[in-house]
């Protein structure tokens, strides 16, 4: 069983993760007409909207209520009314997610009631718009969290509750936050390939994919789950979850609509990919179509041309949690080791399923102490000068990726993404394999050649 070392640095060196705020924004951004409103000061706003626009390379419709002192000392709850209302105003959205930020919840401000009484006095002006809220402070957590708050509170808030009448082809599925812009495609294709209709929560595929949305500016997202189905997810005859942190998420939607849930760790890997793949056959009653059969032949081939590039190697990951078990599943099944783990979080169930010795709670300062001696160094944008310094190749996985262009559409699930990264990882070390010299052939010599 793996050993879950804690965190015990009172500073962090590098650090690895990001907030519960911003995975919730980026949860909400998976909504049509949705704008994230962070509450607290302009500061915090700043610093994940500019890591969201490195990342996507996309505008992203990130909104503050911008505390002052004088709010943060006597309360934010005027602020976060004039916030709701300008956006009303403006942007006439169909969502506002509200992301608490660490400044308003050390305080210990009443968001709830805060905001019961802003809809209760303003619902003339607010009709038509869904105001949420989740509770994300920045000092706990990290971005899947963050994720998994923005989910459930939307359930909680616009799912309708009760029984209600199922449409058998219907399939709600709650991806975790770990999935790219490809993933989330691709899984939709997937599900619709065994004829039945996917109802994807949140839906970044469909408002960070890059497209253009026409010749105006679009002050809201412009793609993603629309609030009317959010409403309908009870009529669900089936809810997919992909993640560990989309567990409860998928209980609450059971607890409030009786729509029972598989849950799915991850979709990479050939077993686990059967795995989805066979449980659509069996709820839609269809054969796996040829398409999907000539996808995992391929994979089969990769497997077979990639896992000489694997064995043995020594790889050091540091991302989240269910991303950790995604990526140390997949190497560990093409015959790599996991010399060195790191995560952002301890509280985690996955941990305790990692194919590793150990695992650090840390920052990216732990994980280059650990990472001496590997072949491969694993996580977000961030770990590139860890890596320079140790002169270990960088795989670049997780959030944020600002130095790459085109990371939301690489594809990490399900067969056609696991082939992809048997590719992107035997290439890479193909390209950093060092030829061996006389000397390492035959000590003897001492790299002498005889003359």
């Amino acid at each position: 069983m793996v050993q879950v070392f804690p965190q015990t640095k009172s500073a962090a060196v590098n650090p690895l993760k990001s907030s519960q705020p911003l995975g919730a924004a980026l949860a909400f951004l998976g909504v049509e007409r949705a704008v994230p409103l962070f509450h607290g000061s302009q500061g915090c706003t700043s610093l994940a909207l500019v890591l969201l626009v490195r990342h996507f390379k996309e505008a992203i419709p990130l909104q503050t209520t911008a505390l002052d002192a004088v709010a943060t000392i006597l309360g934010g709850a005027g602020n976060l009314e004039e916030a709701i209302l300008n956006l009303k105003r403006r942007a006439k959205p169909k969502l506002i997610g509200i992301c608490t930020t660490a400044l308003v919840e050390t305080r210990g401000e009443d968001f709830a009631g805060d905001l019961a009484n802003i809809k209760r006095d303003r619902a003339d002006e607010l009709a038509g718009t869904e105001v949420v809220l989740a509770n994300t402070p920045d000092f706990e957590g990290a971005i899947e969290e963050g994720w998994a708050k923005a989910v459930i509170s939307m359930v909680e808030r616009i799912t309708t509750p009760g029984e209600q009448s199922r449409h058998q082809k219907k399939i709600a599925i709650l991806p975790g936050w770990h999935l790219t812009v490809a993933d989330i495609e691709l899984l939709r294709e997937t599900v619709e390939s065994f004829g039945l209709k996917p109802v994807i929560l949140p839906d970044i595929s469909g408002s960070l994919d890059g497209t253009v949305p026409g010749d105006r500016w679009v002050p809201t997202t412009y793609g993603g789950t629309p609030v009317d189905e959010i409403q309908e997810l009870g009529t669900a005859a089936q809810c997919i979850a992909i993640g560990e942190h989309m567990r409860r998420p998928a209980e609450l939607l059971r607890t409030r609509t009786g729509v029972p849930y598989a849950l799915f760790q991850s979709l990479t890997g050939l077993k686990r990919a059967d795995r989805f793949v066979s449980f659509l056959s069996e709820i839609s009653g269809a054969p796996v179509p040829a398409n999907i059969r000539r996808r995992r032949a391929q994979l089969q081939d990769a497997l077979l041309d990639g896992h000489f590039h694997f064995g043995g190697k020594k790889i050091a990951i540091a991302v989240e949690p269910d991303q950790l078990y995604q990526f140390a599943t997949f190497f560990t099944g093409m015959g790599a080791e996991i010399a060195a783990a790191v995560t952002t979080t301890g509280t985690s169930k996955i941990l305790a399923e990692m194919p590793a010795e150990s695992l650090q709670v840390g920052d990216l300062g732990d994980l280059e102490e650990l990472a001496v001696g590997a072949d491969l160094l694993v996580t977000h944008s961030h770990g590139r000068q860890a890596a320079e310094r140790l002169g270990i190749p960088l795989m670049r996985v997780g959030f944020p990726i600002y130095d790459r262009l085109g990371s939301q559409h690489k594809l990490t699930s399900l067969y056609q993404g696991t082939r992809d990264l048997i590719f992107d990882v035997s290439n890479i070390f193909q390209a950093n394999q060092r030829a061996p010299c006389p000397g390492s052939l035959d000590p003897s010599r001492k790299g002498e050649l005889p003359r």
